[in-house]
């Protein structure tokens, strides 16, 4: 299935993988959200800025409160947009790290933070989302995987035993535009992820389920 384009409507609807009447009506029955949101929405969609978007926004923020999450790991975080929904999940007391390559997504990330009132949940860190991830001693009820997906495979080595039982690694991404059911050669990025899902489904140590929802989120539960 070749990926959709959607003509005039944000890059977090471009990717979708559900019927567009469907996909349309789950955007339009969604509350509105506030001002900081919806200026990263905006701005996201005019500068092309991948975030998850509204509805899987939700699923991970109803997934933090499920899982009582106060300690989340955020892989590939960009101008912060996913990490104020689990910031606020998390509830005062609790913590995300947000993490990004790129200083000047990660300075913009911080404006925003202090405007929706988290930043004190909140701890940003620059560099390889990876990295950062591997040097982490403790352990997370939540690790949020969206980083490049070449990188997906080597995600479930470095997170699986930075989480506790029962924690919960959650991805992005994991329909790819559909391209995982094309029956064509695929890239090396959506073979990446055919590995990635491979392996979370058969891995002893995961119980996953994958939501059909804009793009796909994986989520595995840590047995």
């Amino acid at each position: 299935m070749a990926a959709r384009t959607y003509d005039g409507k944000p890059r977090w609807l471009m990717q979708g993988i559900t019927a567009e009447a469907v996909e349309d009506y789950l955007y339009s029955v969604l509350p509105a959200r506030d001002e900081v949101l919806m200026d990263m929405e905006a701005e996201a969609a005019r500068r092309r800025i991948p975030i998850v978007g509204p509805a899987v926004a939700r699923v991970l923020h109803q997934l933090a409160l499920i899982a009582n999450a106060k300690n989340i790991f955020e892989m590939g975080s960009a101008i912060g947009y996913s990490t104020i929904w689990w910031a606020r999940a998390v509830g005062e007391g609790g913590r995300v790290i947000y993490t990004d390559g790129n200083p000047k997504n990660a300075e913009e990330a911080r404006g925003y933070f202090q405007r929706a009132g988290v930043s004190n949940r909140v701890v940003i860190k620059t560099g390889d989302a990876l990295e950062i991830l591997s040097e982490q001693k403790e352990e997370f009820d939540i690790i949020f995987n969206d980083v490049d997906k070449e990188d997906y495979p080597r995600v479930i080595r470095l997170a699986m035993p930075r989480l506790r039982k029962g924690g919960l690694l959650i991805s992005d991404n994991v329909l790819w535009s559909g391209k995982v059911a094309e029956r064509v050669p695929p890239d090396a990025s959506t073979k990446a992820i055919l590995e990635f899902n491979r392996l979370l489904y058969h891995s002893p140590d995961t119980f996953t389920t994958i939501l059909p929802i804009r793009d796909g989120v994986s989520v595995a539960v840590k047995r």
